[in-house]
């Protein structure tokens, strides 16, 4: 399964546990191909230096180019066209919807609402973690 995930689930993947975690752990062992764009990157890699992050890197030890740099690697990098007209209720989640479009991904995984209330777009679901892991043990089963 190949999916794009929202900024949002990837944070919370990245430094928590739980589902979002559990999602990441997917694409860190190839049960599911993490898609991402240079523009999703560059968003996460701004969040990730916002200062109320930076102690958790700190007391996890965690090193966040190192971080980025292995999503880098792990995922598969499209630089998608944007899209023709606006889709969402909030514009810069268009370059989500433009992502999972150019790749033809399976899914679509986030947190936010304004992509959650589409509930798919051009035929791709949009999902929240807990029913996009249902969908990968669906998938493996």
């Amino acid at each position: 399964m190949r999916a794009v995930i929202d900024t949002n689930v990837l944070v919370s993947g990245l430094f928590w546990h739980g589902p979002p975690h559990i999602l990441v752990e997917h694409a860190r062992s190839g049960t599911l191909r993490l898609i991402s764009s240079p523009a999703l990157l560059t968003e996460l890699a701004s969040v990730i230096h916002r200062p109320k992050f930076q102690e958790k890197l700190a007391r996890s030890q965690i090193d966040p180019e190192k971080m980025l740099s292995e999503l880098w690697q792990l995922a598969e990098i499209i630089d998608p066209p944007p899209l023709s007209a606006p889709i969402s209720r909030d514009t810069d989640d268009d370059a989500v919807l433009a992502l999972a479009v150019a790749s033809g991904g399976d899914l679509i995984v986030s947190g936010d609402a304004d992509l959650l209330t589409l509930g798919s777009y051009a035929g791709i679901p949009i999902v929240n973690v807990a029913n996009a892991l249902i969908e990968l043990a669906r998938e493996s089963a």
